[in-house]
């Protein structure tokens, strides 16, 4: 295959990927419609990059020995983690931060969450997907960035699981109602979660970068700049302080996202 063959064939996969993330984030709008509740994006988020992932792998002329790895590694993060917050959600009503954009943005919201948010959701997870893409494109043979990178990711998706599990496991318990998770990982960092999340995405990266893949260090960026500025810990800790008075005493004496000693 000729150098513009293949840079054709290239395209044409990685536009295959955003066309499958579309067609999936406007059938999840569609239901959203239905249920009146447009939270439910968090849950296929994960499911938007998967679907990405599995179109560049069918796309793409040929496989590289990346392949098989990234997808395992993506399809390990991602039904994992849209099965526990389909689980965290279930039976809730709408979550507090999309009730208060679907406020901003009256009237007829309902249509217009499928620009501001369904088309929005899947044009940032294609964004966060490049690396992925990289990786599977590239038929270099496997390098020790490969194995750092995927020891990485493997870390972040431990890191992240497990404070989602301490953390449903002391909600669940009546006795902790109304008082402040800082216990386990949620010692050393108020968010663990998001931090372990940051971890699986600069991985991903360094396994891009192994192939030359330089330029997708959009994806980790954009996702830290999220996890960090946007809908991760911004938004999450607004006003907290005043709704929650023991979080306060919480923030005073523990990191907000790199994970660090507890101050006295």
């Amino acid at each position: 295959m000729s150098m513009s063959g293949l840079s054709d064939a290239l395209l044409f996969a990685l536009l295959c990927g955003l066309a499958a993330m579309l067609v999936l984030a406007v059938v999840t709008w569609l239901v959203s419609f239905l249920k009146n509740d447009v939270s439910i994006v968090d849950s296929v988020w994960s499911l938007l990059i998967l679907l990405g992932v599995l179109s560049y792998a069918f796309s793409l002329p040929q496989s590289g020995p990346r392949t098989a790895g990234v997808m395992a590694l993506v399809a390990l993060w991602a039904i994992r983690l849209a099965g526990y917050i389909t689980w965290r959600n279930w039976g809730e009503s709408e979550d507090r931060r999309y009730q208060e954009i679907r406020a901003r943005n009256q009237p007829k919201f309902e249509w217009k969450s499928l620009y501001l948010v369904f088309v929005l959701q899947a044009v940032l997870a294609w964004i966060v997907s490049l690396p992925l893409f990289a990786a599977l494109a590239s038929a270099q043979p496997w390098y020790w960035l490969d194995t750092l990178g995927a020891a990485v990711v493997l870390f972040g998706f431990a890191f992240e699981a497990l404070a989602d599990w301490q953390l449903a496991r002391f909600k669940s318990r009546p006795e902790n109602r109304g008082r402040v998770m800082d216990a386990g990982l949620w010692h050393y960092t108020r968010h663990p979660n998001y931090f372990g999340e940051f971890c699986v995405w600069w991985g991903f990266f360094l396994i891009a970068l192994a192939v030359g893949g330089w330029w997708s260090v959009l994806s980790p960026l954009l996702m830290s700049v999220l996890l960090l500025k946007v809908s991760g810990v911004t938004l999450l800790e607004k006003n907290i302080a005043e709704r929650r008075p023991a979080y306060r005493e919480y923030i005073a004496r523990t990191n907000t996202f790199f994970p660090g000693s507890s101050r006295p």
